[in-house]
């Protein structure tokens, strides 16, 4: 029986399983989760010919570094990197095979932050809740990868081999994020609201799979004190005492007592999750 998996040679900074999430379980504290650049993962998944939830690893600044026990096909997308087999230069982008005990290399991101690995079959580990994805808040899911770890991989597929869409379209030189104004927005002075659709702000160091954190002026409250904790959508813009906010991102606490002045459009989150630290955040208010 052929040895479908693979082991861990190189994990990088973090390196994560992910696919679309665990949706549907914030009433009992469980976080969305998933991949925090859902698109490159499902055109990763099409060009595979998998379905598009199945799961993949999900890099981080550094990528990685894999050796398959069995013949695969595997793609990179997401944040643009160099892809090595064995040493030897391979498609970015492209479905490219590799062979049984074929070094996968997966190099630093050359633009954005995160870079997918996809396998035919997908990244087979036992799924909780119905998602195989890592949780870093909650620690539900799979560890993040660690060097000689062995993760199992589905089923072959058969590859498409092309999509009618770019793998990735790049980064930014400015993230802007469109907001619907509130819930808790009244809890902020009509300056901190001017500032907030007019100032720029810088992508903070400090970000992560939980949130992205802002680096410049603070937001004066209009009100003092704190509020009891309350539901966090993926998306809120928390501000904490320091007055500077927070993106939550797919492994976001499920509730909060900073008051939230808004809420980012889901579409824009990806582009969020690709903001490398100071690059500049504008917030663009929408009806």
């Amino acid at each position: 029986m052929t040895d479908r998996a693979f082991a861990v040679v190189r994990a990088g900074a973090l390196t994560t399983v992910q696919d679309l999430g665990r949706p549907g379980y914030a009433h009992l504290g469980v976080p969305r989760s998933g991949a925090l650049d859902p698109d490159a993962v499902r055109l990763l998944n099409r060009l595979l010919g998998n379905p598009e939830g199945a799961a993949v690893l999900e890099t981080t600044l550094t990528g990685c570094a894999v050796r398959p026990r069995c013949a695969v096909t595997a793609a990179v997308g997401g944040a643009p990197c160099p892809v090595t087999v064995d040493g030897r230069p391979a498609a970015w982008g492209t479905p490219v095979r590799v062979g049984p005990g074929q070094l996968l290399e997966v190099g630093a991101a050359a633009r954005g932050l995160r870079s997918y690995v996809g396998f035919g079959g997908g990244v087979a580990v036992e799924p909780v809740l119905g998602s195989r994805s890592t949780d870093l808040l909650s620690g539900l899911g799979p560890a993040p990868l660690a060097g000689g770890a062995v993760l199992p991989l589905g089923a072959a597929t058969a590859v498409r081999g092309s999509v009618d869409a770019p793998p990735w379209p790049g980064p930014r030189d400015e993230l802007v994020l469109r907001v619907r104004l509130g819930p808790r927005d009244d809890w902020f002075t009509p300056g901190a609201l001017a500032s907030l659709a007019t100032r720029a702000w810088r992508v903070s160091s400090a970000s992560n799979r939980i949130g992205l954190r802002t680096e410049g002026p603070p937001l004066e409250r209009a009100v003092d004190g704190e509020l009891p904790s309350e539901g966090m959508p993926l998306g809120a813009v928390q501000v904490p005492p320091d007055g500077r906010p927070v993106v939550f991102l797919a492994d976001h606490p499920t509730t909060g007592g900073y008051p939230v002045v808004a809420v980012v459009r889901e579409a824009d989150l990806a582009a969020a999750a690709q903001a490398v630290p100071g690059t500049a955040v504008r917030f663009v208010p929408y009806r």
